[in-house]
C-alpha cells in the first residue's frame, strides 16, 4: 500500500476523478467523473501493483473476473456497441483498467478514446446517480 497513491489512499486524491461504486473480490470500482463516454468506469486493484504479471495468478484471476463483473453491468445499465478497455499507468504505477463504453456515431467512434477530455464532469449528485445504478447492476441489490 502506498499512501501517496490514490486507489490505496482513497478519499480525497481518487475523488478528484471518480467517485466509488463498489468494492469487488480483487478490486474497487469507480465511475469516472468525466463522462464524455456514459458509464465509464475504473476497476481498480486492492493490490498496489503496477504490473499484471506481479499478481499471483489467482489474483490476477480475480482481478479480470471483477473487470467482466463491471463490463456486464456497463452493458446492462448504458447498452454501449463496443467497450474499450484501457490499461495505462506510465505515472500512476497503480494496476487499473479503464472501462470506456464507446456508441455508434457517438464520441471518438472508431478512435482511442481520450483519458480526460474535460467535456462533461459529472457533479457529486450526479455521480452518485449514475453509480447507484451500476452498483445495483454490479451487486444485484
Amino acid at each position: 500500500m502506498d499512501m501517496n497513491c490514490a486507489y490505496c489512499a482513497k478519499g480525497e486524491l481518487v475523488a478528484k476523478f471518480g467517485c466509488e461504486i463498489c468494492e469487488l473480490p480483487a478490486s474497487t470500482v469507480y465511475l469516472f467523473k468525466e463522462q464524455s463516454h456514459p458509464g465509464r468506469c475504473i476497476v481498480a486493484s486492492r493490490h498496489h501493483v503496477s504490473e499484471m504479471l506481479e499478481l499471483s495468478e489467482a489474483d490476477r484471476a480475480a482481478f479480470i473476473a471483477d473487470v467482466v463483473t463491471t463490463a456486464n453491468a456497463i452493458h446492462q445499465v448504458f447498452q454501449p456497441d463496443k467497450l474499450n478497455y484501457g490499461m495505462y499507468g506510465d505515472t500512476g504505477h497503480h494496476l487499473h483498467m479503464h472501462l470506456v463504453p464507446k456508441y455508434k456515431d457517438g464520441f471518438e467512434w472508431g478512435g482511442t478514446f481520450a483519458m480526460d477530455p474535460n467535456l462533461k464532469k459529472l457533479d457529486e449528485q450526479q455521480c452518485e446517480e449514475v453509480a447507484a445504478r451500476l452498483r445495483a447492476a454490479i451487486t444485484g441489490a
